[in-house]
């Protein structure tokens, strides 16, 4: 797909701050540091449009990115560990869960996973929840770029089986690899 505009539209902390019309949009979801905001870089090809950090739960809102003034990009807060106090990530359940079960425009979540580690307890909770509620979604394993060829198969296959999946893409933002694939997955989920 070929990107012609980007634009960071808001941090969102509560539904009545949520874009109003029904652009199709795109979650992104997973751990703390698993690679998510680096992913929409990647996927857009641009520098710092989504905040990124070495600091684990660096994302602490629902953001939202305009894409060709067609679709949006949703960056939503990493679960698991962050360095943030337990008063505010204990709403970030809740604040995700919320946009999850109650967004209409929501076409597709992908949901990521390191390409280096088994699915945790939380990616396998995320994963029955996104199935139990038939949502459209997504497995995609970052950060392939550190594996060789032969532990990265190894591990998307123990991916799968974990997460109970028939597939899950590769994709690393250092190189680039599997971007063609999740744009073609991408564009199909915006224009059913």
């Amino acid at each position: 797909m070929k990107v012609s505009s980007t634009e960071f539209l808001k941090s969102a902390f509560q539904e009545s701050d949520w874009p109003k019309d029904a652009k199709p949009e795109i979650a992104f979801l997973g751990r703390s540091n698993v690679g998510k905001s680096s992913l929409i870089n990647s996927l857009l090809m641009v520098r710092g449009l989504a905040r990124t950090s070495s600091t684990p739960g660096r994302t602490q809102s629902l953001n939202f990115f305009a894409i060709n003034e067609r679709f949006r990009f949703v960056d939503l807060p990493g679960f698991g560990y962050a360095r943030v106090p337990q008063n505010i990530k204990s709403t970030w359940g809740d604040m995700v869960t919320g946009y999850l079960a109650k967004r209409p425009q929501l076409v597709l979540s992908i949901h990521i996973v390191d390409s280096r580690h088994e699915p945790t307890k939380q990616d396998l909770q995320l994963h029955e929840w996104l199935e139990e509620s038939n949502k459209p979604r997504l497995t995609v394993a970052t950060k392939s770029d550190k594996l060789s060829n032969n532990e990265l198969r190894k591990n998307l296959g123990r991916i799968a089986r974990v997460l109970n999946v028939d597939s899950v893409m590769a994709y690393s933002a250092k190189s680039g690899r599997g971007r063609e694939e999740l744009w073609r997955a991408i564009k199909s989920a915006i224009d059913r």
